[in-house]
């Protein structure tokens, strides 16, 4: 199973909370074309993110959408700055990164996030496929698969466009690499 991180967006660029509906940065789609050799042939899955399908189509692939593998909802916080929620909501910011369970925007906890990724992780196909989706989906499979719970598997760094590689086993997951950076 290939994990595709999506194509950066403004919002990415501009240390922002992800919001859903937010487009892809047409240099990064240009780049993400350098990927349709390395991904083609394969069935495809995509988060619901807008910039998620844009990058699907980009490698030339037409992608079922899965809802399992969005990003969590941020609620109130989708598309603010990282700055401005630390300046105004400095205790739910500190709850929300210590505590996998909170929510404090209003949005989904983290585990949430990786109990719905790892709930489509049993179900997925057992064929080769590729998965385009944005960073905390990607990490919520690591996570799965290593055993992690989902602040130990947010210290993976996940770059746009990059490739993570998990195989399933008799036992569970193998990852064969991780942000594996192919476009340039």
């Amino acid at each position: 199973m290939l994990f595709v991180r999506q194509a950066s967006t403004p919002g990415m660029r501009g240390a922002r909370f992800p919001a859903p509906g937010e487009a892809a940065d047409p240099a990064s789609l240009a780049r993400a074309a350098a990927l349709a050799e390395t991904v083609a042939g394969r069935p495809a899955f995509a988060a619901p993110a807008v910039a998620a399908g844009q990058t699907a189509s980009a490698m030339g692939l037409v992608a079922s959408v899965v809802p399992e593998l969005a990003e969590p909802g941020f609620g109130r916080w989708g598309g603010l700055p990282y700055g401005r929620v630390a300046r105004e909501e400095p205790d739910g910011l500190a709850s929300w990164l210590a505590d996998p369970r909170a929510a404090p925007h209003g949005g989904e906890s983290l585990a949430a996030q990786a109990a719905r990724v790892a709930a489509w992780l049993g179900s997925a196909p057992p064929e080769e496929v590729v998965v385009v989706c944005d960073a905390g989906a990607i990490r919520a499979a690591l996570g799965h698969a290593l055993g992690l719970d989902p602040l130990s598997a947010a210290r993976f760094d996940v770059a746009p466009l990059s490739i993570t590689a998990l195989s399933p086993t008799r036992g569970g997951w193998r990852v064969a690499h991780v942000n594996r950076k192919v476009a340039a």
